[in-house]
């Protein structure tokens, strides 16, 4: 079983906007909810958790964009790319579990770091993931892939 590491976690409260999202030392996900105090908890639960690998900012950097974690408006970034995984994977991060829902489509909000980054990073912005098991997650938490699942020719 391949173990991965959580790098860095970020949650934005009701009434906070704009990017980056602010670092937070915890997030309590909530089954059927979301993640605790964050502005979108509630609202759509096949959408309640944001990922990104850091694959995608060095991908930025390649392009001579620099910008700080966060900034693709993710809730977990990982040391792997989670664009490597097909919708309907499930991964364990300590005691909470979330499974791929969606690819996260372009957002042009990321134009305001450089005019280029929405089109360079369309492929691997970000995915969704709903919650299958409440928990907490720090920075540095263990990531598991405890099912993966292929497509179907």
């Amino acid at each position: 079983m391949i173990i991965h590491k959580v790098i860095d976690i970020f949650s934005a409260k009701k009434g906070q906007s704009g990017l980056p999202r602010p670092k937070v030392d915890k997030l309590e996900l909530i089954l059927d909810f979301g993640i605790k105090d964050d502005k979108f908890a509630g609202k759509d639960i096949d959408k309640a958790v944001m990922i990104v690998g850091k694959t995608t900012y060095e991908l930025a950097k390649e392009n001579n964009i620099n910008i700080e974690y966060g900034s693709l408006g993710e809730n977990i970034l990982f040391d792997f790319n989670p664009h490597d995984y097909h919708i309907g994977t499930i991964f364990e991060i300590g005691e909470a579990q979330i499974q791929i829902t969606e690819n996260c489509t372009i957002c042009n909000h990321l134009a305001v770091f450089d005019d280029d980054l929405p089109i360079i990073v369309q492929d691997c912005r970000g995915i969704y993931c709903k919650i299958l098991k409440s928990g907490e997650i720090k920075k540095g938490s263990t990531v598991k892939i405890i099912e993966k699942q292929h497509n179907v020719a």
